[in-house]
């Protein structure tokens, strides 16, 4: 994925090979048809007459002798061809890359120009230095291992509010062990209902909530339920998370793209999100879904209300679900996190009748924020607006994978309902919680201003999220490098920055960029500014190299 003119308004369906770019300028963007059932009765009918002795045509049973021979039945070229295409820069090329010069370093390897690895290239909190919330913890422990509730001395190693939570916990869910209802356990789900209602100030309905292992699988499911191939059209940003184009691309479903506005602050702009999603109808695509990531992943961005109201409004009159990526709400360090629910519920009470239609389904994970639980995999999402026999389908679709870990589903609980003042463990947690967030907003904003001092670099200030996308000038001698290579120029630059300071980014192309620009994502979890000296000395070197 690497760029695309805001101009365009083509929509696509991958068919090239995963080394291509997600936005090319020579991508063929045109559906794969699948074999007919005629072209299937013809192919069987040039074959021969069926044997009277086997019921096969000689055809057949030749092919069975000849198939016998094969080294293998599922290969690169048998496989889904959609999840071939599907492409996630995140864990791609440059992140195997990484884990290679690990295990040398681990080997005990010398001739690397660095001694540590940084993977910058993912929000992983607890990968860098991020402690657990102890209070999680506690309680996590004791759900998993209730015997500690009668331990003599549990009073004296656990405060008392995380015991009666563990109490409260196995009580309603019996044992972690067990699986749950598929949608969640209900008493975790009135839980992150009562944290929905105190966060907006409007009702959220308990069944209308699905828990999730994490925002990533609550995606999947959803986007499952709503694509029924490539006519069908879902709206994602430019730059996107690719998650979203990976699992388009698996479901043989459109993405249509729609760019944010760099200049802006990575904003959106009505007028032509409106165009895009004009063209795309006229084309004859059945747009289904707008996805908004909010506060964005990759840019750092966080969208104000005012903009949240025309994306509701776009919807409202246009008629296609909203689906708001909202895993970074409390990453916030400049201005304030508005909630898609928040304000349709303020558009729906403020003009009756206007949106009513509005169908709408936000996400929430432990992952980020200051829980920062990434490998227990926890999150939900709620529905508003859907269609009950649409909520009827997604059910049997979950309910295929049994139940989430239930696990993640506690976790998830004590996220949405964590101590409050006046219980036992309110001063840790709410200074653990502090602690945390002054880390993530003095690192971003170092990260920031370094940026800022590097000759052909330019920036975005961080708002939210966990990630800075800035802007990189590569010379003309070092893209010609990069077609010589063929690589993207945006993916030499991360993979020379890697071979020689050991700190893994991710290339814009990842991400998808307006066309004649080149990014990089990096995340500024990494304490301490070592590896952000290492950036700057790479920059001169690559600048200087290749002037």
């Amino acid at each position: 994925m690497r760029s695309f003119s805001r101009t365009s308004s083509s929509t696509s369906v991958l068919t090239s090979p995963p080394v291509t770019p997600f936005y090319s300028a020579s991508r063929d963007y045109s559906p794969v048809a699948p074999t007919s059932s005629s072209s299937i009765r013809s192919a069987s009918s040039a074959t021969g007459a069926v044997s009277s002795s086997s019921g096969m045509t000689p055809a057949v049973l030749n092919g069975i002798s000849s198939r016998t021979s094969r080294r293998k039945a599922i290969t690169i070229d048998t496989m889904n061809q959609y999840l071939r295409r599907a492409d996630y820069a995140v864990r791609g090329r440059l992140a195997i890359r990484a884990e290679e010069l690990r295990e040398l370093l681990n080997n005990g390897e010398t001739s690397l120009p660095f001694t540590e690895v940084v993977n910058a290239n993912i929000g992983n909190p607890q990968a860098m230095d991020q402690k657990p919330l102890t209070f999680f913890r506690q309680v996590l422990s004791l759900v998993q291992y209730p015997q500690l509730l009668d331990n003599e001395f549990a009073d004296k190693i656990f405060p008392k509010d995380s015991l009666e939570r563990a109490r409260v916990l196995l009580n309603e869910i019996g044992s972690i062990g067990a699986y749950s209802q598929s949608q969640g356990v209900p008493y975790i789900r009135k839980s992150i209902a009562k944290f929905i209602e105190e966060r907006d100030g409007f009702s959220a309905d308990p069944n209308h909530i699905y828990l999730a292992g994490g925002a990533s699988s609550a995606v999947s499911s959803l986007l499952t339920t709503i694509c029924g191939g490539p006519e069908t059209g879902v709206m994602i940003p430019v730059p996107q998370y690719p998650l979203y184009s990976a699992t388009l691309t698996i479901a043989n479903a459109t993405p249509i793209p729609y760019l944010l506005d760099e200049t802006t602050g990575w904003g959106t702009d009505p007028k032509y999100i409106a165009s895009v999603v004009k063209n795309s109808i006229a084309k004859g695509v059945d747009l289904k879904a707008m996805v908004v990531i909010n506060p964005c992943n990759p840019t750092g961005s966080c969208l104000s209300r005012a903009e949240i109201k025309d994306i509701i409004t776009l919807a409202a009159e246009n008629t296609f679900m909203i689906i708001a990526d909202e895993v970074y709400q409390t990453n916030i360090y400049e201005g304030e996190f508005h909630s898609f629910k928040k304000v349709l519920r303020e558009l729906q009470r403020d003009f009756p009748d206007k949106y009513d239609n509005v169908e709408l389904a936000s996400l929430h994970s432990t992952s980020k924020g200051m829980v920062g639980e990434c490998g227990q995999r926890g999150g939900y999402i709620e529905l508003v607006g859907i269609d009950e026999q649409v909520l009827e389908q997604l059910y049997k679709l979950v309910s295929i994978s049994l139940c989430p870990a239930v696990s993640g589903q506690v976790l998830t609980e004590l996220m949405v309902n964590p101590p409050k003042p006046g219980d036992e463990s309110y001063p840790v947690y709410k200074a653990e919680y502090d602690a945390i967030y002054k880390a993530l907003k003095e690192r971003a904003f170092s990260l920031f201003n370094a940026f800022k001092e590097m000759e052909g670099v330019s920036c975005q200030e961080p708002k939210g999220a966990m990630y800075l996308f800035p802007t990189i000038s590569i010379p003309p001698k070092a893209i010609k490098e990069a077609q010589r290579r063929n690589e993207e120029p945006d993916q030499f630059y991360c993979l020379e920055l890697l071979e020689q300071t050991g700190v893994c980014v991710v290339p814009g192309s990842g991400f998808g960029q307006k066309d004649g620009t080149y990014h990089f994502r990096t995340t500024f979890l990494a304490p301490g500014e070592e590896y952000v000296r290492r950036i700057i000395a790479f920059h001169m070197e690559f600048l200087q190299k290749y002037s």
